[in-house]
């Protein structure tokens, strides 16, 4: 199989395309290198340093004509998203609108990385694909938008997608930054013998999943899920508090903790049904959370930069 893979410096693309070409297949990464970091890029992958606005980055893939784009380069953080709204969207939008033409032109499916953030606070246990968008951050927004330029490109062209949406991802090689980046924060604050932060009361809950189980889902998707929006997911809801206990069980030492106030755009409560996605890609997570935080903590003690 020929992939492209945007942002294939980052954390969770590095780790695809590490896995694709491990298994032979011909990977072209594209990344500006704005938060990822050339060092992650597989060495057998060929590295294309390029903006996913550009027309560089369309000509690639239109020129290339890979069987598969996976579309993962983004601006993932929620904070920047509120305080640089139209940066965001360029990036996440634009950019996204940007690949759909070089995939038209070269007849590629499109698999692309979106998020739990599209739903906002919804206030339910457990949410399903068919629940409403309603996003309380920018960054959900323009996640969101550009779900819809897939879906209308799809309907207009004929153009074949899939669309992933994530809960929280977390795993070896993930900075301190963007979305679903506490994990990251936690073992960052460990490492330097500082204490956590946790904002609010500690009770807002999230579905964490370990990147090698988003790297399969992701795998799975390059040849099925036509057409499709699903949820890769663990499904299981953890509390703040109960992730920096088991992180200080882990340790062997609890984390101390400093409290802080609640942030704009912040979801209470999140948590992403995954049946469909167990039953379209034939897939599902393997992983627990403490056998993934436990592979986090040590690659993080080592400075691993991928585990």
């Amino acid at each position: 199989m020929r992939a492209i893979v945007t942002g294939g410096a980052g954390f969770i693309g590095s780790h695809l395309a590490a896995a694709l070409a491990l298994r032979g297949d011909q990977v072209t990464v594209v990344d500006n290198l704005a938060s990822g970091n050339v060092k992650k890029v597989h060495p057998s992958a060929n590295f294309q340093q390029l903006d996913i606005r550009s027309e560089e980055a369309r000509q690639l893939v239109a020129s290339e004509r890979p069987d598969v784009v996976f579309h993962l380069a983004a601006q993932t953080d929620v904070q920047q998203s509120l305080q640089h709204s139209c940066y965001d969207a360029d990036v996440n939008v634009r950019g996204t609108i940007n690949l759909l033409e070089g995939c038209r032109e070269a007849g590629s499916k499109l698999v692309f990385a979106s998020t739990s953030a599209v739903y906002g606070d919804l206030e339910k246990l457990q949410i399903s694909e068919q629940d409403p968008a309603r996003p309380i951050s920018f960054y959900g927004l323009s996640k969101w938008a550009a779900e819809s330029y897939i879906q209308l490109y799809s309907k207009l062209y004929g153009l074949p997608y899939t669309v992933l949406r994530f809960s929280n991802v977390f795993g070896p090689g993930q900075t301190a930054k963007g979305e679903g980046g506490v994990v990251a924060v936690f073992l960052e604050r460990l490492k330097s013998g500082e204490p956590v932060s946790i904002h609010g009361d500690g009770g807002q809950t999230r579905d964490f999943i370990y990147v090698g189980d988003i790297v399969s889902a992701l795998l799975a998707a390059a040849t099925r899920g036509e057409g499709q929006t699903l949820h890769a997911s663990t499904a299981v809801s953890v509390a703040v508090n109960e992730l920096a206990d088991l992180l200080g069980r882990i340790h062997g030492k609890e984390l101390v903790r400093i409290r802080k106030p609640g942030r704009k755009g912040d979801i209470r409560h999140s948590c992403l049904d995954n049946r469909n996605a167990r039953e379209t890609l034939l897939w599902q997570p393997e992983h627990t959370l403490k056998e993934g935080l436990t592979t986090a903590y040590l690659a993080a003690m080592q400075n691993d930069s991928r585990g």
